[in-house]
């Protein structure tokens, strides 16, 4: 995200060099589900951190490299997982640390980490965004290793051709090598062309408007660019552009998330192909920032849906993905599956006040933190449980708009069952009502209650 004291590096892209996997290389998982926006561990049951990331693909592995943020903003690891099915990540190394000087020293700014490889020094070349706290210097670093999770030698930083570099990104595009970073001061987004070693830029290739979080994907003889307004930690309907030459003929950026749903409430990071034996599927990988607990960031990946110069993606609450075939599978925004449930109109999440679990606690609006009072389950039943025991609930079994909408503990009533609608309602099964937040009000604490369904966004919610 944006120039802040307590850093963001907002944007990334898809940094995927495919080999032919070779022998010894592990075997790919059956289908396995992603639940977005949920607290993510790895194969040792830590949390993972890997904010503002990239994915690399070395034979029949993936390799995931992001930002530590387990102290908070400050640099404090480069972190490497791998994976064989996109679920189950394995903790690999720290790449590189925090050092007792330089850029790389104490209260300093590293992010957005992201490598391709160079066929003909054999190195993996990683760009990074460098600065201070207060984001006074604005530079790219450079660091380079034997091996995609190897320890990576630090090289040093400098502006590209001069220019500001904050939010950045690399691109492959056969042997040569593209660096995407957004320039503050002329308020532009830029697309360099990298050295034949990949250490250095040697041209700009190109200048868009200002976007930050950029993410580079190219399909047979289309480019697409993603990008994410400056909006601080706040999220907002990333955009997108596409072009058939990078040099030039961009062209205007669009909306692919559904319109006031911010991106699914995330930010671009990266787009992943994942190539399997039977089809080529696109993944959006973002991220979304928890500014109060950097840590507590969760990650947001959703399947795309590109056709032509046409992308677009929908906020499942859970999907499928067979690394093997490279098949993805979807259930719709309505799907069971564990999730916030943000309102449109407001931008605020579903909440239970203060944490309650008292039976009768009515429910508010309140400024998504992803905590266990905002997190809400889906269940075959069409019950909507918080805390795994309590159900979203209407007061009495009443069928009045205007009933108070509770939590209580699940008993299998008709007045605790839902139905998630493709328009982005939530209804009663029992009365046929819409979740509505009270008078269309959007303030923390505003009560949320039953009401006659009448179309308007404070009648509207997303679950991711």
């Amino acid at each position: 995200m944006k120039m802040r004291v307590l850093s963001l590096a907002a944007g990334a892209v898809l940094a995927a060099t495919l080999i032919a996997a070779g022998p010894g290389q592990p075997a790919y998982a059956a289908p396995v589900t992603i639940t977005p926006g949920t607290v993510w561990n790895d194969t040792a049951g830590n949390r993972i951190q890997a904010h503002g990331e990239g994915i690399t693909k070395v034979g029949g592995v993936y390799y995931w490299l992001g930002e530590d943020k387990t102290n908070g903003s400050p640099f404090q690891n480069i972190r490497c997982y791998s994976s064989t099915d996109l679920k189950n990540w394995t903790f690999v190394a720290n790449v590189l640390t925090r050092q007792a000087s330089g850029d790389l020293g104490p209260n300093r700014v590293v992010e957005r980490p992201h490598v391709i490889f160079n066929a003909s020094t054999g190195l993996y070349v990683m760009y990074m965004h460098i600065d201070s706290s207060s984001y006074s210097e604005r530079k790219a670093g450079v660091a380079t290793s034997s091996s995609v999770c190897g320890s990576y030698t630090y090289r040093g930083s400098f502006k590209p051709l001069g220019h500001d570099s904050l939010d950045d990104n690399l691109f492959l595009d056969g042997g040569t090598g593209y660096f995407i970073s957004e320039d503050r001061t002329n308020t532009k987004l830029q697309i360099y062309q990298l050295s034949a070693d990949f250490l250095s830029v040697t041209a700009l290739v190109a200048t868009l408007n200002q976007y930050e979080a950029p993410a580079m994907l190219k399909i047979g003889g289309t480019y697409y660019l993603f990008g994410s307004h400056l909006t601080g930690w706040s999220t907002n309907d990333n955009q997108y552009t596409t072009a058939t030459s990078i040099a030039g003929g961009w062209s205007s950026w669009r909306s692919f998330a559904p319109s006031g749903t911010n991106t699914c409430n995330s930010q671009t990071t990266a787009i992943l192909p994942v190539a399997g034996s039977s089809t080529t599927s696109y993944l959006f990988l973002g991220d979304r920032w928890n500014s109060s607990n950097l840590g507590d960031s969760r990650y947001v990946w959703q399947p795309l849906s590109i056709s032509g110069t046409t992308v677009s993606m929908s906020c499942q609450a859970s999907w499928t993905v067979d690394t093997a075939t490279g098949a993805v599978g979807t259930g719709g925004g309505g799907g069971t599956g564990t999730s916030i449930i943000r309102g449109v109109g407001s931008n605020r999440c579903l909440d239970v006040p203060n944490s309650s679990t008292t039976d009768g606690t009515q429910l508010q609006i309140f400024d998504c933190n992803g905590g266990a009072n905002q997190t809400w389950t889906l269940n075959s039943a069409k019950q909507l449980l918080v805390y795994g025991n309590k159900c979203l609930d209407v007061a009495g079994q009443s069928t009045t708009a205007g009933a108070k909408v509770e939590i209580w503990t699940c008993n299998g009533g008709a007045n605790q069952q839902w139905n998630i609608n493709s328009n982005g309602t939530i209804t009663g099964v029992q009365s046929g009502l819409c979740l509505d937040v009270t008078s269309g009000a959007t303030a923390n604490g505003t009560k949320v209650e039953m009401w006659t369904c009448n179309g308007g966004s404070n009648q509207a919610w997303v679950r991711s």
